[in-house]
């Protein structure tokens, strides 16, 4: 048996080449994604900074501990309050008859500072201190620099995007590899048909093409072992380069799980994607090697339809089903991920079904015209008999249309759902912003808008800010807000999608809450802890659409302490022009730095939300694994196919078909399954979109459908010229010339 797998592959390795490049790439990306992972499990430690002189350092307390049930026993959820306590004077001064401390001013306020260190015993610090802050010591007194949040947050960014890159590239993988190796038994019918007549058992058969996967697998394991230790350092450049991951992000090269990982996930990729064509191969039976027809019958044994009926029906259904019960978990960027590859795998699997009616479909413009009938009427013929070689052909390009418009229209999709809903938000016609207004209040600017105000203009600055609830007595769920100091001029500039109640009756003892919330009933009392951590008990007077998740709750300032005003929205009262209300406002503020002075479309259109950059990266890191994928597999495919058709060419060129003929017969086959793929992929991102539209209604969030029809259009085109050039290959040139001798 071993001698007959080394002699096959031997023969064979021009037709598994596609395979072992696949599984090698895959290995390769893996495994360097892999290193990039363990550095977000396990990074270094780093040196204080901002304190590093002192030994002691004590930090305002900026968490919320709240006591929650997790089943029979209790439980303490931590959040990050979103206005920290700051170090107070009367703090300081007991911290300073121990010792030296200091203060470098990097939060700063009336009431303290966030942070200080202090040169004293440690002991003696903590029974000052107790439990009015915390006390730091060692590595921990990095939490007090002002990297320490934002690094936290880069690697959790940078473990989402490598993790789910190495999903999709696993998945991709299979889906070429399984493709490949079942094109290849197809091709290969004949041979087994020999091997069955000559006495091999259906088992000897599955064993010579799952020995010739392992093989496969294990060189091309090895070999993505070696690329991914050299493409990692390059990986990781590119991520701190694009400002996905912190500056001193490095792999260190010592962890070795991430090439285990990656090496036997290649290993099994490769036996995966061979054992359905294996398990297909044994049933060949003796006839096949007699049989001349290029017609396919039974292309799609009743497994792979169950399988591909049960994966429609599943992904459809759960869909359905999300869009029905939790609309708002198809708006998440994990969901519309991973979500589409369900889809994507099942009409994947009923390609060879869906193939003679597509390809039907697409060549109705190849009608019998003077000149180039015979060509068009051949391609049509062939492609829709030839069921296996356009369904191999269409299933690359399938899954990376389908992935592309899935994947990049549901982030756009989601994008110009939120950018709606803040402009439907706002009735103002100037917004000013700025970290801190209240230098606006003493450089007399807002002297300037109360005159304004005596013309009928309406200010109403506002304050970010947050409250905290806990549902269902088992979570803390922490909900961004806004906090605003003048009830009736905010309502003046907003429009709020309100369901229930009225925002005018907000006071510093009620709530605007949205749908979102486990009690939302106006009139009801509910208990939150506001942004300080200070407990409140405040009663809903408005419930509000529960929206894209950006229409968050609404509180006085009063229920905001440490809240500093960044927003003033300014609408100009009966006969005021907005732009001239809005030079005025700059002219008042224009001394004082750091504060912009913008019209509504103006703000609009700078804080317009989008597809953050590190979604941007890691959707193009998947849709760029897929497109080498399906590059390869194309390619591979079509090389194959070409190579096999030696008798078919000879029977053209005798009936007289030209050499350009017969190459166009080629070409024209091989762009209309390529537009069959394109068909398919368009067809799963219609429906995933679809759904995604479907949530946005329930949610009552304005729904605008965006495909990203360029990027679409550029993957359907670089697949255009990857089919058309190596269809036309001098490979097909040189089986058109082998034709030309035969038929002499």
């Amino acid at each position: 048996m071993l001698t007959v797998v080394l002699s096959s592959l031997r023969t064979r390795w021009a037709s598994l080449l596609g395979s072992f490049v696949a599984v090698a790439l895959g290995v390769g990306v893996m495994a360097a994604m892999g290193l990039g992972l363990a550095e977000t499990f396990d990074a270094p430690e780093r040196e204080p900074r901002r304190f590093a002189s002192s030994p002691v350092v004590v930090m305002g307390r900026d968490t919320l501990t709240v006591e929650v049930r997790r089943g029979p026993e209790s439980a303490h959820v931590t959040k990050k309050l979103a206005h920290p306590h700051p170090v107070d004077a009367r703090l300081l001064a007991e911290l300073r008859e121990l010792g030296r401390v200091r203060m470098d001013g990097t939060a700063r306020d009336a009431v303290g500072v966030d942070a200080v260190g202090v040169d004293a015993p440690v002991a003696a610090v903590r029974e000052v201190v107790g439990d009015r802050a915390r006390v730091l010591t060692g590595d921990d007194r990095r939490q007090a620099d002002p990297s320490f949040e934002q690094d936290a947050e880069a690697l959790v960014a940078v473990n989402s995007l490598l993790g789910t890159a190495a999903g999709v590239t696993a998945f991709v993988s299979v889906f070429v590899t399984a493709s490949t190796f079942a094109f290849v038994v197809a091709l290969r019918r004949r041979e087994f048909g020999l091997l069955r007549m000559a006495g091999a058992t259906p088992g000897q058969v599955r064993r010579v093409l799952l020995g010739e996967a392992l093989a496969v697998g294990v060189v091309a394991s090895a070999a993505g072992c070696a690329l991914g230790a050299w493409g990692a350092p390059l990986l990781v450049r590119e991520l701190v380069d694009g400002g996905v991951a912190p500056s001193w992000f490095a792999p260190r090269g010592e962890v070795t799980w991430p090439y285990h990982v990656a090496f036997w996930t290649g290993v099994s990729v490769a036996l995966s994607g061979a054992w359905a064509a294996a398990w297909r191969a044994g049933r060949t039976g003796p006839a096949e090697a007699l049989r001349e027809a290029s017609v396919d019958t039974g292309a799609l044994p009743w497994f792979r339809r169950a399988v591909g009926a049960v994966l429609l029906a599943g992904g459809l259904g759960l869909l359905a089903w999300k869009a029905g019960t939790d609309p708002a978990d198809l708006l998440k960027r994990k969901t519309y991920t991973t979500q589409p590859m369900l889809l994507i795998t099942a009409v994947a699997a009923l390609a060879p079904l869906l193939v003679r009616p597509a390809v039907r479909l697409l060549a109705l413009p190849l009608r019998p015209v003077r000149g180039s009938g015979a060509t068009g009427l051949l391609v049509r013929e062939n492609a829709a008999a030839s069921v296996r070689r356009t369904a191999a052909v269409a299933a690359p390009v399938l899954v990376t249309v389908a992935l592309a418009g899935s994947l990049l229209g549901s982030a756009s999709t989601v994008a110009a759902a939120k950018s709606a809903e803040v402009r439907e938000r706002t009735r103002a016609d100037v917004v000013v912003t700025g970290e801190d207004l209240g230098a606006v209040r003493d450089s007399g600017a807002l002297r300037a808008l109360d005159a304004r105000r005596a013309e009928g203009a309406a200010v109403s600055p506002s304050a970010p800010t947050a409250v905290y609830v806990r549902e269902g007595g088992s979570a803390l769920v922490r909900s961004d807000a806004r906090a605003v100091s003048d009830v009736a001029a905010f309502t003046a500039v907003s429009r709020l999608p309100v369901v229930a109640g009225d925002v005018r009756d907000l006071d510093d003892r009620s709530i605007v809450v949205n749908e979102e919330w486990e009690r939302h009933e106006v009139g009801a009392w509910v208990r939150v802890w506001l942004g300080d951590g200070r407990p409140a008990r405040l009663r809903i007077v408005a419930v509000l659409a529960r929206g894209t998740g950006d229409n968050g709750a609404y509180v006085t300032t009063a229920n905001a302490p440490g809240a500093r005003v960044d927003r003033l929205e300014v609408r100009a009262g009966r006969g005021v022009d907005g732009a001239a209300l809005a030079a005025a406002f700059r002219s008042a503020s224009g001394s004082v730095g750091g504060i912009k002075v913008r019209s509504a479309g103006e703000w609009l259109a700078a804080t317009r939300p989008g597809t953050g950059a590190q979604t941007r990266l890691g959707l193009f890191v998947v849709l760029g694994i897929a497109l080498v994928y399906a590059g390869i597999a194309l390619a591979g495919t079509l090389l194959m196919a070409t190579s096999a058709r030696g008798p078919e060419f000879r029977a053209l060129r005798l009936a007289g078909a030209t050499r350009g003929q017969l190459l166009g017969t080629v070409v024209g086959e091989t762009l209309l399954a390529v537009a069959v793929g394109a068909g398919l992929g368009l067809a799963v991102t219609a429906v995933n979109l679809a759904g995604l539209g479907s949530a946005l209604g329930r949610l009552s969030a304005p729904v605008t459908l965006d495909a990203p029809w360029a990027v679409i259009g550029g993957c359907v085109g670089a697949y255009t010229v990857i089919a058309g050039v190596t269809a036309g290959s001098r490979r097909s040139y040189g089986r058109a010339r082998g034709c030309d001798q035969t038929s002499r």
